[in-house]
């Protein structure tokens, strides 16, 4: 050692320093490594990121690999420099004390700290290039890995856990992939983030939840006068109608309007059995059936419309494959006037906003921001007389939660008309 320069030992210690820093930097740079994209940059051909996927698939041996050679260049570094303090300053103790508080304080500093910051912040683009020089590595290496790995193992398997490559195996939770697109910011424009969202929403809602209520569903009633059947086929504003003999739950088929309006074209003289003989079947879903589970149905059963029923079989609504369609994307289509679906809800400048009383809950909390209760009634309405427990006869406010719902109009006993304030605006009103 007394032949060797000092250049030569200072030198030597650095390259240590710097081997030590790159092992620590790219351990945390693999493990930060996002494995989505590399798997998408590996489908394109990237070799760099077929080898680090190679390497996280060995997770194990990865990381004995990577601690054995930390290990071994910490302890020949500290041994240099110890080396090179005796070598000038004897065998002083509070020498060769000084000298390990040193050698520790650089490899904090450059060997730890530093190096697996810049791996956390850069690990796709660190863990691409350290791949290359890590799995030659891991063969040449392949002997001490295992002989570690032999007694690690045994202890991992008296403490009952199971290797790192079994957890890394699992899969993402809905919720899990929900934070994925909630968190992917720019890189997910806004209407693309929107609507996989609403898929995601799509396993926990029910037609019920969307359908069109049974108080709204323009329907046939072939006891009707001919007449009168003739002119609401004229006026509809739908295509397809579901047609009853009597009330609403003695629903005997579907009306196709196209080929009903045909037959009025060729001839005047219609009678109910004749559009009888264009009645298709009606095809029935239970309240309970999930939207995503329904949209399966549809595209299975090629249909399009269906009769959903509680358990006692009384029509409770309907529901289409434009209204999953419209869960998922957004609102496209021209409801019919008098009811709810192609309101516009939004704040006005006072923060208020008015809507009528079979606008659904969920509407409201999508557009508005809002958070009321979704476990009981699903309209604004259902929700205010499930509180009042009776049918207001005078203008009255409820508080629920930081909104104020004030009733503004009832009608045929239901609350036709509602006015919103916005936790804003509720400070005005209770001031006021």
């Amino acid at each position: 050692m007394e032949t060797v320069p000092l250049w030569v030992l200072i030198l030597a210690l650095a390259l240590l320093i710097l081997c030590s820093a790159f092992f620590a930097m790219a351990e945390t740079a693999l493990m930060a490594a996002n494995k989505y994209r590399l798997r998408h940059m590996a489908k394109r051909g990237h070799r760099g990121a077929v080898t680090t996927l190679w390497l996280l698939e060995r997770t194990d041996k990865l990381l004995s690999l990577v601690l054995i050679a930390n290990t071994l260049i910490n302890a020949m570094a500290t041994a240099l420099v110890t080396a090179i303090a005796i070598l000038f300053f004897g065998h002083e103790e509070s020498v060769i004390t000084i000298a390990t508080a040193v050698v520790a304080f650089l490899l904090i500093v450059f060997a730890e700290i530093s190096p697996k910051i810049i791996g956390a912040t850069y690990p796709e683009r660190i863990s691409l290039g350290s791949s290359r020089v890590l799995k030659p590595l891991m063969s040449v290496a392949k002997p001490a890995i295992w002989f570690v790995n032999l007694f690690v193992n045994g202890l991992l398997k008296i403490l009952r856990i199971r290797g790192v490559n079994a957890h890394n195996q699992h899969r993402l939770s809905l919720e899990e992939l929900r934070s994925v697109v909630l968190e992917g910011g720019q890189f997910i424009p806004q209407k693309h983030k929107s609507i996989l969202l609403n898929l995601f929403d799509l396993e926990k809602i029910s037609v019920e939840d969307i359908m069109t209520p049974r108080s709204q569903v323009e329907a046939l009633n072939l006891d009707a006068p001919i007449e009168q059947i003739k002119l609401e086929l004229t006026t509809c504003y739908h295509n397809k109608l579901p047609v009853f003999e009597g009330e609403i739950n003695k629903i005997v088929g579907i009306l196709h309007v196209r080929k009903a309006i045909g037959l009025l074209n060729e001839s005047d003289e219609i009678s109910v059995d004749h559009l009888r003989a264009l009645l298709s079947e009606p095809y029935f879903i239970p309240e309970d059936t999930g939207v995503f589970e329904q949209l399966q149905y549809f595209q299975e059963k090629k249909e399009k419309l269906g009769i959903i029923v509680d358990e006692y079989g009384e029509v409770q609504g309907l529901v289409t494959l434009e209204d999953i369609i419209e869960e998922m994307i957004g609102d496209f289509t021209t409801s019919m006037p008098g009811t709810a679906r192609g309101e516009t809800i939004g704040w006005n400048a006072k923060g208020e906003c008015l809507l009528e009383g079979a606008t659904p809950l969920r509407d409201i909390n999508k557009k508005l921001g809002l958070d009321l209760p979704l476990d009981g009634p699903k309209t604004v309405n259902g929700l205010l007389l499930e509180l009042l427990q009776e049918i207001p006869d005078s203008p009255i406010a409820l508080k629920i939660g930081q909104c104020v719902i004030e009733v503004v109009q009832v009608q045929n006993q239901a609350i036709k008309v509602v006015k919103l304030l916005r936790p804003v605006a509720v400070k005005r009103w209770l001031a006021a």
